[in-house]
């Protein structure tokens, strides 16, 4: 089984994947990281505005490379989503992300194009959103809860500025599956959050489509 879960940053996709993911006992892939893994290695490199360097760094990447916690930076997100708007850096991710998809029993991927480009054929699509102030208020409070200075006005910007990156960009942009559920946790606690992509994955399962 195949659970996509797509959306733009600060969502909860995330956290929401790797809960459905340890309910049902399946693997979990964050497709993020991949890109952040990548951004962050030509920003270390020096050489976040060579494409070049960023489709080499892309085919030589190893998921294990880097520890999570060194790829959470805004920085870094702002890396990830530049390298990710290069054709030639997504073709190079591909081949892991369909790997991944035939872990056995089951797989949760979350991106920003996973049911639409990575894994179509998914038997479960969940597009996860919230308000982009909503989602600015939770990456301010988890920056700040790893002690970055933060400025809240360029949060929100960065924000609006990566929705419009990811939803413009040429190759496999940010977009809801026409089969997809829509899932807007704006007010919603992570708790109740997962609870409902529980039920839209039950729901599927059941043959009811989801409320």
């Amino acid at each position: 089984m195949i659970i996509a879960i797509d959306g733009p940053a600060a969502s909860g996709k995330g956290t929401i994947a790797k809960r459905l993911a340890a309910h049902y006992g399946f693997k979990h892939l964050d497709s993020g990281l991949l890109y952040r893994g990548v951004g962050f290695a030509v920003m270390q490199a020096g050489r976040l505005d060579d494409p070049e360097a960023a489709v080499s760094a892309a085919r030589a990447y190893d998921p294990g490379r880097f520890a999570e916690d060194d790829l959470k930076s805004n920085e870094v997100a702002k890396a990830a989503s530049i390298v990710a708007a290069i054709p030639a850096v997504r073709d190079a991710l591909i081949a892991l992300q369909h790997e991944f998809a035939r872990s056995k029993p089951g797989a949760v991927i979350d991106g920003r194009d996973i049911g639409t480009v990575i894994a179509p054929d998914a038997d479960v699509k969940i597009f996860v959103t919230a308000t982009p102030e909503e989602r600015a208020r939770r990456r301010i409070l988890e920056l700040r809860g790893r002690g970055e200075v933060v400025d809240d006005a360029a949060v929100l910007a960065d924000i609006k500025a990566r929705d419009e990156r990811d939803m413009n960009r040429a190759v496999a942009p940010l977009r809801q599956a026409d089969d997809a559920v829509l899932l807007d946790t704006t007010h919603l606690a992570i708790s109740p959050a997962v609870q409902a992509a529980i039920d839209i994955v039950e729901a599927v399962r059941a043959g009811r489509r989801p409320a």
